[in-house]
């Protein structure tokens, strides 16, 4: 039986926070749960965009508890400051993080900490996030939940922990497999870690969905023609960011998901469809890498997690 958003199940007293929630999956997420019953922070980079979002979101949903609050994953200040900012307003627990918001395919750009980029933006900025908010998530109802977004792209992912930053040599594909690798390798050591915490810690996937990522890398670098391909490429072949959202809800809603899943489309290559259980590549259960990872992840960030 496909599973769709209206299998989502009543979410009324929940608490969410999703990050990069002003557009595409992100914001289909948010509005997906807000109309459940759940009260969800749009955690935006920019939040006059957050708002406008928002506003979209109440149009349909006027009852909808949503809120906006800035968060910058390219800056650690921003996600400490995010995290107080919810201890504040949600001290009495966060029931649901869905790790969403990334780059792709960037120039060679550093983050306001030194770190290369994607790696810092798409894996150090929600590692240090999930570590800062894990008291209020441990103070959440019933069985709280962390989705950590990756990308199929992970497949061509390798951990080069002798250069992170990409100091020798970048490449922008390479660099955004290796970030979306490492968000897997976080989300299963999470789970492994949070062993009888009460905490589940899951991934997913979207396929190839149409949203603003891909055409994110060849604005900053001012290529007409690149970006006009990637357009074009999109409409052709994606599937709606609806449908790409589909395995991000799946993952933070089903009932009874076990920590360690791994969700996405169903369809020949987990290129569109609708959401399942499916593998990973084997680096990515690599348990070695995974604490090497997570070991150099605290060491950069300075964020030490507490069970």
């Amino acid at each position: 039986m496909r599973w769709t958003a209206a299998d989502i199940p009543d979410l009324s007293g929940k608490t969410a926070i999703v990050t990069g929630a002003n557009s595409g999956l992100g914001m289909i997420t948010a509005g997906e749960l807000a109309r459940r019953g759940a009260s969800v922070v749009l955690a935006c980079r920019d939040t006059g965009k957050g708002n406008e979002a928002a506003a979209r979101m109440r149009a349909v949903l006027p009852h909808a508890h949503i809120h906006v609050a800035r968060l910058n994953l390219a800056d650690l200040r921003s996600v400490h400051e995010f995290a107080d900012m919810m201890k504040d307003r949600h001290a009495e627990g966060v029931d649901l993080l869905v790790n969403n918001a990334g780059v792709m395919a960037m120039p060679y750009r550093r983050t306001s900490d030194g770190f290369e980029l994607q790696f810092g933006t798409n894996h150090l900025g929600h590692f240090a996030l999930t570590g800062l908010l894990m008291p209020l998530l441990l103070a959440g109802r019933g069985a709280p939940r962390v989705v950590t977004v990756s990308s199929g792209a992970h497949r061509a992912g390798r951990m080069n922990f002798k250069d992170l930053n990409a100091e020798g040599r970048y490449g922008k594909y390479s660099a955004y497999a290796q970030s979306k690798l490492a968000n897997l390798l976080f989300a299963f050591e999470l789970d492994r870690r949070a062993t009888g915490s009460g905490l589940v810690s899951v991934a997913a996937h979207p396929g190839y969905a149409a949203t603003n990522l891909t055409i994110a890398g060849p604005r900053m670098e001012g290529s007409k023609w690149r970006e006009l391909v990637t357009k074009v490429g999109t409409k052709v072949v994606a599937q709606s960011k609806e449908r790409g959202a589909l395995p991000l809800l799946h993952a933070a809603t089903k009932e009874g998901l076990r920590g360690g899943s791994y969700i996405g489309p169903d369809g020949m290559f987990e290129s569109r469809g609708y959401p399942k259980q499916v593998e990973p590549a084997p680096l990515a259960r690599d348990a070695k890498s995974a604490r090497k990872l997570w070991e150099v992840s605290e060491e950069l960030t300075k964020v030490r997690y507490v069970f």
